[in-house]
């Protein structure tokens, strides 16, 4: 016999003995080993005798061993239906080993992982608890802009001739009267172009300090006083850039036990609680509120949930609330003066989601203006700018762009000790203030529709309304019309409180990865008075009021997190000599 075969005969015994538990195996194994064997005999492989030895041999070994398990305790007695297997081949152990490593691996790892995650394995946990406790994200803005003047706008030589047209009252007030500014600072530019590279950093500062309650704190880029601008332009002679404050606020939420949060509460210097359409460039109204302005003092806001969605009938929809926010905001303060100026002012709104992923937005808010009006100087030295009293002083506006309606609070005549003005003393205006006063009824919605998905079609609107504008008889200093004679000014104010804006927004609605992109286009129409000229867009003909025209723009994403912007703003006066502006902003974008 060759050891091949003997090999495969000692194979079939030993894998019949390791199955002897089982009757049935045990006669399959017996029959099985009894014809193979004859056959050897047959084919002279074995003889007879040789045949009969190893059957005796392997009957005498089963009787042994049958004898050798009866003699073990009962304790080491297999269970009914348990098989022994007292010799696994080596390549049968390598399998089952490889086996139950391949399957206990993933479980060991999760195990493993679950654990290294709970006790912060390879973290530093070394670190104070309150690390991870705050957030820090920012972003930086880098702009080209180019700011065109219209061929027939009215010339600065014309403004020289008529020094009433397109004074720039924020420098003239800042340097004490229209005689003591600098020439070149006394009027608006109305017929130099002008290029500029701008930039603009945020960081803000993120801090949860309970489940309920966090701080936080931003810093930014901009130049005091200017409250709706913080953008840096570059040319500055190697000098550093001015990094403000630009917030400083705790807030309070309160969530119920299905997650909604129902109440919200600010204090400090906090951002826009108005709602406002959308964000920066996207489906969002800069008519009332720069999206650069940040407020000064309280807010509160109270949502109510309209019921549970189809897909989570026990979860609140957020999708579909109202709510309310009211707020408290001091513009100017001092010890000096009794009648502090405060905005204050409520918005009461409707979200509303479709079942097709559609969303209407509305609210409707009332702003109201306290002390803001100027007091003109009424003392002995009437109208002597070097004699205010304290009210006339703190009349003058903190901040101005262009179009309010404004008057003069004091002037600088020499004047005698009567208040008489000296012979020979020619009129030198001096301070201005705003010459009516501004409680504005606003209302702001936008449709998203999103039945083109992920392209969103959003339609936006936005009004607002000044029913506080009244003069009270002062001789207002800006009062132009184009409609009377050269040289002639208007005996009467008119009433220009109106203000308005439309729309349309396609593509992405929040672009934040590459290939992403959306275009959008408005038109905006706002009289003189119908907003504070503080506060309004500082883009939309270069800031304030009495402008109407075009915006065109695009967004488009770069890479993650990085995206181009470019806008086109066509505008011009309403009321007054012709001054158009064109405006080219190309915007290279980043946050983190």
């Amino acid at each position: 016999m060759t050891t091949k075969q003997l090999t495969a005969l000692a194979l079939f015994i030993a894998v019949g003995t390791a199955q002897a538990g089982e009757k049935e195996e045990l006669l399959k194994l017996r029959n099985t080993t009894a014809n193979l064997i004859n056959e050897l005999v047959k084919q002279g492989v074995l003889s007879e005798k040789v045949a009969q030895d190893m059957i005796k041999r392997a009957e005498t070994d089963a009787e042994t061993q049958v004898a050798e398990q009866a003699a073990k305790p009962e304790a080491q007695k297999p269970e009914p239906g348990e098989v022994r297997v007292p010799y696994v081949p080596k390549f049968v152990k390598d399998e089952i080993r490889q086996q139950v490593r391949m399957e206990l691996r993933e479980e060991v790892v999760g195990d493993v992982m679950q654990k290294a995650k709970a006790e912060k394995w390879g973290t530093p946990d070394a670190l104070p608890e309150w690390v991870n406790r705050i957030k820090i994200s920012g972003d930086m803005r880098l702009r080209s802009q180019n700011d065109f003047m219209a061929n027939d706008n009215i010339t600065r030589q014309d403004l020289i001739n008529n020094s009433t047209l397109y004074r720039n009252y924020q420098a003239i007030n800042n340097a004490g009267g229209f005689f003591q500014t600098p020439f070149q600072n006394q009027f608006l530019n109305t017929d130099k172009d002008r290029q500029r590279f701008r930039e603009r950093l945020r960081l803000a500062i993120d801090a949860k300090i309970t489940d309920s309650v966090k701080a936080g704190i931003r810093l930014a880029t901009g130049n005091f006083p200017d409250p709706v601008s913080t953008n840096q332009s570059l040319g500055n002679n190697g000098a550093q850039y001015q990094f403000n404050l630009d917030r400083a606020y705790l807030q309070y939420d309160a969530v119920d036990d299905e997650g909604f949060k129902w109440f919200t509460i600010a204090g400090g210097r906090i951002a826009n609680p108005w709602y406002v359409g959308g964000g920066e460039f996207s489906a969002g109204s800069e008519m009332v509120w720069d999206t650069d302005l940040s407020f000064e003092g309280f807010a509160a806001t109270t949502r109510k949930s309209l019921g549970s969605s189809s897909n989570q009938p026990n979860k609140h929809d957020k999708s579909r609330q109202v709510y309310a926010t009211v707020g408290g905001f001091p513009l100017d303060e001092t010890q000096l003066s009794a009648g502090a100026k405060w905005l204050v002012g409520g918005q009461v709104g409707l979200d509303w989601g479709f079942n097709n992923q559609d969303a209407l937005k509305v609210g409707v808010a009332y702003y109201d203006y306290l002390n803001i009006r100027a007091r003109p100087n009424t003392g002995q030295s009437f109208g002597n700018c070097f004699a205010n009293t304290p009210e006339s002083n703190l009349s003058v506006p903190g901040f101005l762009q262009s179009g309010n309606s404004l008057t003069e609070i004091c002037n600088n005549n020499l004047l005698d000790k009567n208040g008489i003005p000296v012979t020979g003393s020619a009129h030198q205006p001096g301070l201005f203030g705003l010459a009516s006063d501004f409680n504005i009824i606003n209302a702001n919605l936008s449709y998203d529709m999103a039945r083109f998905a992920p392209y969103h079609v959003i339609f936006g609107a936005d009004f607002a309304k000044n029913v506080g504008f009244d003069v009270k008889n002062l001789p207002v200093d800006n009062n132009y019309q184009t409609d009377l004679p050269s040289g002639q000014r208007p005996t009467k104010v008119r009433d220009e409180t109106n203000a308005w804006q439309v729309r349309v927004d396609f593509g992405w609605p929040k672009v934040d990865n590459s290939g992403e992109w959306n275009v959008f286009t408005q038109y905006k129409y706002v009289e003189r008075d119908a907003v504070l000229d503080g506060f309004t867009d500082s883009d939309f003909h270069l800031g304030g009021t009495n402008a109407k025209g075009w915006v065109i723009g695009t967004n488009y994403g770069l890479m993650k997190n990085v995206w181009f912007t470019g806008r086109w703003l066509s505008t011009d006066v309403i009321t007054g000599p012709k001054f158009g502006i064109d405006t080219l902003q190309l915007d290279l974008n980043a946050k983190f």
